[in-house]
């Protein structure tokens, strides 16, 4: 039997909108997955905590609150940190492209906008993973 992927989700800072990170939890556990919802007002600290000791292959985070470009570069370079390397960090909300692309160069993974299909992403979750799972 194949590990089931392990992908810790949240929403970092003071967004309260938590409706569509819970659908795509609820999706990603439909499709397989092993999802650790850490609900709302979770701090990088939090998050990287998490993911360390949970041993998850993915973190995504959800950011509508226009703080993605601080808030993805902390988590990202705690990951870092912490030997995360092959660990995805992924997400989405309301980023603009040319942050998305920022974000990538630095080692963000894709970030996806509102109305992306959730198969995209359950996609490109599952792809990443079994390219990069060791």
């Amino acid at each position: 039997m194949e590990k089931k992927i392990r992908i810790i989700m949240a929403k970092p800072g003071l967004d309260g909108h938590d409706r569509g990170i819970k659908v795509l939890a609820r999706a990603y556990r439909d499709a397989g997955m092993e999802v650790i919802y850490l609900g709302l007002r979770q701090t990088p600290e939090m998050i990287v905590a998490a993911a360390v000791q949970e041993d998850a292959d993915v973190v995504a985070l959800s950011v509508l609150s226009g703080a993605h470009m601080t808030i993805f570069k902390k988590v990202k370079k705690m990951m870092n940190a912490e030997g995360l390397h092959d660990v995805l960090l992924t997400g989405g909300g309301i980023i603009p492209q040319e942050d998305m692309n920022t974000l990538n160069e630095l080692g963000v993974g894709r970030l996806f906008g509102p109305g992306t299909a959730v198969d995209t992403t359950t996609a490109y979750i599952t792809d990443w993973v079994n390219e990069h799972r060791g």
